[in-house]
């Protein structure tokens, strides 16, 4: 799903509980250790294709390393209030809401 916005992370690999699999992920996408806090929420997606997706989201206060761009177009950094402007994933838009209207964190 080209050009849509989205979060770092992906798939859980056999024998991975999901804070592994995000450490994983987010070293090899942004070259960083990061400590995996709590989970914030999870989200269940039903594309219209008929796939399904179930999502967790962690927060992410600490990390070592310098971040770098090794698989995004692009990134950036912006406040939870402008989430909403940006043409996230559909499976992301629940908690794109959640965050921006101070339901989560």
């Amino acid at each position: 799903m080209g050009l849509k916005w989205e979060f770092p992370g992906g798939k859980i690999e056999p024998g991975e509980t999901p804070e592994q699999a995000l450490v994983r992920e987010l070293t090899e996408e942004l070259g960083i250790t990061a400590t995996i806090g709590p989970r914030i929420t999870t989200i269940r997606h039903n594309y219209r294709n008929g796939g399904v997706i179930e999502i967790g989201f962690f927060a992410v206060r600490e990390y070592a390393g310098e971040m770098m761009n090794n698989i995004f177009q692009q990134m950036l950094w912006t406040s939870v209030s402008k989430l909403p402007d940006y043409d996230f994933l559909a499976a992301d838009l629940t908690l794109i809401r959640d965050l921006a209207d101070g339901k989560l964190l």
